[in-house]
């Protein structure tokens, strides 16, 4: 999750950067979703792999191992490749 905040001029030129704060909620969001992305995988009929279930405990960890929503959000989980 990128909490970076460009606003760029109409050439695509930065005017301002800045790092926005999350909440909870909009992790949840946002966890949730890929969580619901990534569902296929845990079928009954495929054998998900460890990296793929790592990266799913990985998110729904996401509010045990963080204190802020924002280092949650600094420290999103990515998917293995």
């Amino acid at each position: 999750m990128d909490r970076n905040h460009t606003i760029l001029d109409h050439q695509g030129d930065v005017l301002s950067s800045s790092m926005r704060d999350v909440d909870w909620g909009e992790i949840r969001r946002v966890r949730d979703i890929a969580l619901e992305f990534t569902d296929w995988r845990a079928v009954k009929d495929r054998t998900m792999s460890q990296a793929w279930k790592v990266f799913r405990q990985a998110l729904r960890d996401l509010p045990q191992d963080h204190e802020s929503a924002n280092s949650a959000a600094d420290n999103w989980p990515q998917p293995p490749e």
